[in-house]
């Protein structure tokens, strides 16, 4: 049987990568636009609006037979009840940041995760990371050390968002199952719970916020689509890429993150500039590093 070699997936996983964490990027937009919608509430509405687009992915892909497999495993249930977890926590704390306005604390959060992934991939999956890897690292480092001395009322978000997302990306990572199978498992784990939130919610007496109708419910029913899509993407970059590459491919999300903040209104001062112009020079080590390791692993064929 021919299996693709790590430099075949490599293209894919990259590009999945790339496309979940652009769309990340500008997801602020979507949630500041349902910032009169309470937290909790959005939350279960993208867990309820998203188990049916995954059972539409499995029906596409007639990959009935992969989750019926999957669901008598129980240590693969173990693990995806873990992610699953992992994934509501940081879908709650992300919400409940930017409702509240607090989009750079998000942006700062998605820029330490990738160092949290570093450290994961070199500490216990034996990454190995080359000298100009690891002064990409310090440089990101030391701009995020910046950001933490000038933000320290950010740091509970932020420290919260990226352990749980990085926890996240290391079990789905280790979890041998395709990336619309394991979603569609997290989101029937996460059903009942958002369900159960919903029936409750209901009877305040402000009722649900989707009822209301008008714009607000069909941007309530477009997250799950926006939470569906970039985490299928996110998924596949996870089992192609190795941790410390798809670490870095973050910096992506928590750049536009940062810039959607601004736009907004959030103030950016001085030492947070100096940290943005610090990590995307990491970016770009890290990136040019990359593009030198891939020529030399395939160079151009002879004429």
């Amino acid at each position: 049987m021919n299996r693709a070699s790590p430099s075949h997936r490599f293209g894919p996983g990259l590009l999945a990568g790339l496309a979940a964490y652009i769309a990340w990027g500008f997801m602020p937009l979507l949630f500041h636009a349902l910032r009169d919608v309470p937290p909790f509430e959005l939350v279960a509405w993208r867990v309820m609006f998203s188990l049916p687009l995954c059972l539409l992915f499995i029906a596409l892909g007639k990959t009935w037979g992969d989750l019926a497999q999957t669901l008598r495993q129980p240590g693969l249930i173990a693990r995806l009840v873990t992610s699953a977890l992992l994934i509501a926590t940081n879908w709650t704390l992300y919400v409940t940041a930017v409702v509240h306005g607090h989009v750079l604390a998000t942006s700062l959060g998605y820029y330490i995760n990738p160092l949290i992934n570093v450290l994961i991939g070199t500490l216990f999956l034996r990454e190995r990371l080359g000298w100009r890897q690891w002064a990409a690292v310090a440089l990101a480092g030391a701009g995020i050390g910046l950001l933490l001395v000038g933000a320290l009322d950010m740091l509970g978000t932020a420290l919260s968002l990226a352990g749980s997302f990085a926890l996240y990306g290391l079990v789905r990572k280790l979890t041998p199952v395709s990336a619309i199978t394991g979603l569609t498992v997290e989101t029937m784990v996460l059903f009942p719970v958002a369900l159960g939130w919903l029936l409750i919610a209901a009877q305040a007496p402000e009722g649900l916020r989707i009822a209301h109708g008008g714009t607000t419910a069909w941007l309530m029913a477009a997250t799950g689509l926006t939470t569906t899509v970039p985490l299928i993407l996110f998924a596949v970059a996870a089992r192609n890429l190795p941790l410390s590459t798809l670490g870095f491919l973050q910096f992506t999300a928590p750049t536009i993150v940062f810039l959607v903040g601004v736009a907004l209104g959030e103030a950016l001062d001085p030492v947070q500039l100096a940290c943005f112009v610090l990590i995307w020079i990491a970016v770009a080590l890290f990136v040019w590093d990359l593009w030198r390791r891939t020529r030399y692993l395939n160079p151009p064929a002879a004429s």
